[in-house]
């Protein structure tokens, strides 16, 4: 059982893992603490009010297992951006999942595949534009049922989505006449809003929530369902699970796993890093410098070069350069760390890093147990 007030930075979580054996791991490997992994769930949970608020988005974490504990807990609905991670949802037994990226091509067909080797599984499609609503009614129109679909609405990321504008309504409107689709609501997501300070970020999602409902009741007034409205990602997700509208569900994703780049900036966050980065030095070609075994092949390299992760207990390191297998690192203490010397970092973005790892080391308890398969970092698992 973790307490509150436990883990708060890294210096605890390199207490906590301090006596942990691993030296049979293989490095660099990815490690799960299981035991936070249902802190932050749970804590999640508590955010929400009600498990039936939530459907956490897939992309962080792609395992199996994570998926179940999430249902143990009773979440029961899902949000996920490939075909494999939906595949991964519905193995896991996920009752209804939202697939919030758009279909094109072969994925079109590959959708209806999900529909007819799941049934047990309701599967949600986004769309943005007219092509795409007849793209997949032409697909799904031939099979019995409809498939309940959603407008991507951009509420200012600029990635995907149609502005809550006039074309918006019209195309909600496409949805509702086209043979095997029905309108089921309004994706919104807000992935640009990095504020770190609260009062800053919560006036930026506010806007956003105000402009969306504003849109929603246009839908309304015009005798359209709107079922729900699938709000925002980690660094939001307070503030709208803080909304008493009854048809919001919040899509946090980072949270279950979270990492160094969310603790960091923003602090406010009642989550803690509970995926963690094995690595051993290789080489000490020179005096106060070692060379790791945490090259860009093990770490996401997204975040700018020497901020890729937070490398726990290591006094004052000072980042040299990273290759495809290489980390190398000037540092005071380096007479402290022979070769084979064991190193935990935390991901400064853990969504890409799990995708780069195979499975995972579980830890549990102060000791490994188990290996958990990324299931979906492959973009096919069957389908």
């Amino acid at each position: 059982m973790i307490a509150e007030g436990d883990l708060q930075g890294p210096d605890s979580l390199a207490q906590r893992w301090a006596e942990i054996d691993v030296s049979r791991a293989l490095s660099p490997s990815l490690l799960i603490d299981r035991g936070i992994v249902q802190r932050n769930i749970e804590k999640t949970i508590e955010l929400a009010r009600d498990p039936a608020r939530l459907r956490p988005h897939a992309k962080t974490h792609k395992m199996i297992e994570i998926a179940r504990m999430e249902a143990e807990l009773g979440i029961r609905k899902h949000k996920c951006a490939t075909i494999a991670e939906a595949e991964m949802l519905a193995r896991a037994g996920a009752a209804d999942i939202l697939i919030a990226y758009p279909l094109a091509g072969p994925n079109l067909q590959r959708f209806l595949l999900l529909r007819r080797d799941y049934p047990g599984t309701s599967f949600r499609a986004t769309v943005d534009n007219p092509d795409s609503a007849h793209a997949l009614s032409a697909v799904l129109s031939p099979v019995d049922g409809r498939v309940p679909t959603l407008v991507d609405l951009d509420v200012g990321m600029g990635r995907t989505g149609i502005a809550p504008s006039d074309d918006a309504a019209s195309l909600y409107h496409l949805i509702a006449s086209l043979p095997g689709l029905i309108p089921d609501g309004l994706h919104a997501y807000d992935g640009h809003v990095r504020e770190a300070d609260p009062d800053a970020r919560r006036a930026v999602v506010r806007d956003i929530q105000e402009r969306t409902f504003a849109f929603r009741d246009r839908l309304l007034a015009s005798g359209l369902p709107v079922p729900r409205i699938v709000f925002g990602g980690t660094p939001s997700f307070p503030i709208h699970a803080a909304l008493e509208e009854p048809d919001v569900e919040c899509s946090p994703g980072t949270m279950v796993l979270h990492d160094h780049g969310y603790a960091s900036r923003f602090p406010d966050l009642p989550f803690i890093p509970a995926a963690f980065l094995l690595t051993r030095v290789v080489s000490r070609p020179r005096a106060g410098r070692l060379c790791l075994d945490l090259g860009h092949k093990a770490v996401a390299a997204d975040p700018p070069a020497g901020e890729r992760c937070h490398l726990i207990g290591i006094p004052e390191p000072t980042f040299v350069g990273q290759s495809e297998e290489h980390l190398v690192i000037d540092t005071p203490a380096a007479d402290r760390y022979p070769v084979g010397a064991c190193i935990l970092a935390i991901p400064t973005h853990i969504c890409p890093t799990v995708a780069l790892h195979r499975r995972a080391y579980v830890v549990d308890e102060g000791r490994i147990v188990d290996q958990w398969d990324v299931a979906a970092r492959d973009r096919v698992i069957g389908i």
